[in-house]
């Protein structure tokens, strides 16, 4: 380990045409395209280790990865510009930076916040691939975040996981808020989670309890019946993946960041 040498990637992606993020045979995931890339350009076998994993569809403005490679890169800048020239145009890096061998892409990680996207409207987009449609009714703001409160805190989060080998159900969420946004007077809904971890479909199986609750007109309250049943069979359904983006992946204090997501975006 001591002859190679640590890089970190910073990069996007449109999850669309994705077998998810990590590795699988036979199928196009993130890992597999910049790992291809990779080996062209270092012209040896180079793996990356993901800050974690995104299901297939779920987009990222800004995931994590770290690699080794035995020969030191002389000039960052041009090894980026060759990487982003290789990768298919559903990929960018946005930053390669040298570091020290201790640091992990994936154990390093404080937090991940991750955001689901709602146009609350009545007629649809033709940009609709970006965002879940709902037109049934106006979404209430105020209920849906005293619904969101009931999960901050360190909880076990049985109840939104889709079925998966990982027994280990805990997370902790420091923030989980949604807000209104207008865009060319079109009406959106943003949902904001930041947690220090996710399970499988976690995010996505609590937008889609609370579209439940709202649609069915109950009590907030009914997040948390459900959060304590530890069950998924009492969650309601998962929602699309194709609206949900990984917005950052935080190695610095969690506090400061929510602050500052706080500020720009008035919450």
């Amino acid at each position: 380990m001591s002859n190679l040498t640590r890089y970190i990637l910073c990069f996007e992606f449109l999850g669309l045409d994705f077998f998810g993020s990590q590795k699988q045979p036979d199928k196009r995931t993130v890992q597999g395209e910049i790992e291809k890339a990779l080996c062209t350009l270092t012209k040896t076998k180079t793996s990356i280790i993901l800050s974690g994993r995104t299901d297939a569809k779920v987009s990222a403005k800004f995931q994590v990865a770290h690699f080794d490679v035995g020969v030191e890169i002389e000039n960052i800048n041009k090894f980026q510009y060759s990487l982003n020239a290789i990768l298919p145009d559903d990929i960018k890096v946005f930053e390669i930076r040298k570091v020290k061998s201790p640091f992990h892409a994936q154990k390093d990680a404080k937090f991940k916040h991750y955001r689901y996207t709602i146009l609350n409207d009545h007629v649809a987009s033709v940009f609709n691939n970006n965002y879940l449609f709902y037109p049934y009714s106006t979404l209430n703001i105020q209920r849906m975040n005293e619904s969101l409160n009931y999960l901050v805190g360190y909880h076990d989060f049985a109840s939104f996981k889709s079925q998966s080998d990982n027994p280990y159900n805990d997370c902790e969420i420091y923030f989980a808020k949604c807000q209104k946004q207008i865009i060319n007077n079109r009406r959106f809904v943003l949902v904001d989670i930041i947690g220090n971890r996710f399970l499988y479909n976690m995010v996505r199986t609590i937008v889609g309890e609370l579209l439940f609750i709202e649609r069915n007109n109950l009590l907030p309250s009914k997040m948390d019946e459900v959060l304590k049943m530890k069950n998924r069979k009492y969650a309601a359904n998962v929602v699309e993946a194709k609206p949900l983006c990984l917005e950052y992946v935080g190695y610095e204090d969690v506090e400061n960041y929510i602050e500052k997501l706080i500020q720009k975006e008035g919450k």
